[in-house]
């Protein structure tokens, strides 16, 4: 049994609380932080309730002050810190859990404030200072990346020799009946999805115009939708984790309306990052958008449909060619049922929770920082699916792509 230190109060932040205090055999303790407390203290309240766990504690911190974060950490004394709130924040928590020797778990990589850019050279390069100092840090555990990536590593392990081509799906077949919200923080989904796409091919990397490549997918349980091609941050590991793959593509299903609202927003000027000066008053509008925008972490309990997420993939076993479908559903109303959140922060949450179970239990560890994919998939897997999101895998399917 362990104490862990929950740093985030979103919807994702909600889930990780609920899904850890599930399992007091394991989370012995836990503490909730965010820069708002009453967030904390609201979540805390529901899983006292919802739940029976009693052994949580919240508290304020910024976490982008390393001191602050620092006095926290010895002060609860946790085995490992979950980071389920802005990707802006991961090398401050990271430095904190290097200063007092704690393991970290992310679920999402580092972005600079300034420039809508993520990649993983950052976090890499904290590869020798977390391996020197006996701990260990676990990038991108939520589902894309997260999952995807141990589906990946799953297929690798048992499904094929060499692995060619590799097309991650993301769907979400739900309706939330708004006119317009992201499903999780608007400031990071629309910096995301406005950027220009990447894909990598025969050792080198494409870039393309955003949205500009389409394609009619079906996904189980949901049917066909337009499913366009955008870049997306755990393509970088597992190219550099699988060299046997001559392609991988990440697709994200977007609806006619979604793509009306996100264009006039940029038009306008809206997703823009850089501040102007309002009323003798500097403000980004991005950030003053988010402000307006229906909160990520209220949309479950009118939220209709499933999210699929999964992975294509073709390549070699025993000589022949294969192809190998794995993918998960999950309802947005199971989702709310048993959490209050919707079901985008759900698979985000679940497998952060099932990653840091993996690291307390010993399934998963080692000196230095790791994504998901460095590790044996089979107990994650296993674990997940008894948490919350089961998946399937069939092979020698038409992939669509």
């Amino acid at each position: 049994m362990s104490k862990v230190l929950i740093i985030g109060a979103g919807g994702v932040g909600r889930v990780v609380t609920y899904k850890c205090a599930m399992h007091p055999e394991i989370f012995s303790e836990i503490m909730l932080a965010s820069r708002t407390k009453a967030k904390c203290d609201d979540i805390a309240a529901a899983v006292r309730q919802d739940v029976g766990y009693q052994n949580i504690q919240t508290a304020a911190v910024d976490a982008e002050n390393v001191p602050q974060l620092v006095e926290l950490i010895r002060s609860f004394e946790p085995k490992l810190v979950i980071h389920v709130a802005l990707p802006y924040q991961d090398l401050t928590i990271m430095d904190a859990c290097l200063e007092t020797g704690v393991h970290y778990l992310d679920t999402a990589n580092y972005e600079p404030k300034d420039e809508a850019k993520f990649e993983y050279s950052w976090q890499w390069a904290y590869q020798d200072r977390f391996r020197e100092r006996g701990i260990t840090a676990i990038l991108g555990c939520g589902f894309d990346p997260g999952v995807t990536s141990i589906f990946t590593a799953y297929a690798a392990k048992h499904e094929f020799d060499e692995m060619h081509y590799l097309d991650i799906v993301d769907c979400n077949g739900g309706d939330h009946g708004k006119a317009f919200a992201t499903n999780f923080n608007p400031e990071i989904n629309i910096r995301e999805i406005t950027q220009k796409g990447r894909y990598y091919e025969n050792g080198q990397w494409v870039e393309t115009e955003p949205h500009e490549f389409m394609k009619v997918l079906n996904y189980p349980n949901i049917g066909a939708r337009n499913s366009y091609l955008i870049y997306h941050e755990e393509l970088e590991s597992l190219v550099k984790n699988y060299p046997t793959l001559k392609r991988a593509r990440f697709w994200m299903t977007f609806g006619d309306e979604y793509l009306t609202h996100l264009r006039v927003i940029q038009n306008i000027g809206m997703a823009s990052i850089e501040p102007v000066v309002y009323q003798g008053q500097e403000i980004v509008p991005l950030q003053f958008l988010k402000a307006v925008l229906p909160d990520p972490g209220d949309l479950g309990e009118n939220y209709v449909g499933e999210t699929s997420i999964g992975c294509r993939i073709r390549g070699i076993k025993d000589g022949q060619e294969k192809t190998y479908y794995i993918w998960n559903n999950c309802s947005h109303q199971h989702a709310y049922d048993e959490t209050n959140t919707q079901g985008v922060s759900y698979t985000t949450g679940v497998p952060a929770t099932v990653g840091a179970m993996m690291l307390l239990k010993g399934e998963w560890g080692g000196a230095g920082v790791f994504n998901v994919e460095e590790f044996n998939p089979d107990p994650f897997l296993d674990q997940l699916a008894k948490d919350g999101l089961s998946w399937q895998g069939v092979s020698d399917i038409d992939l669509e792509l």
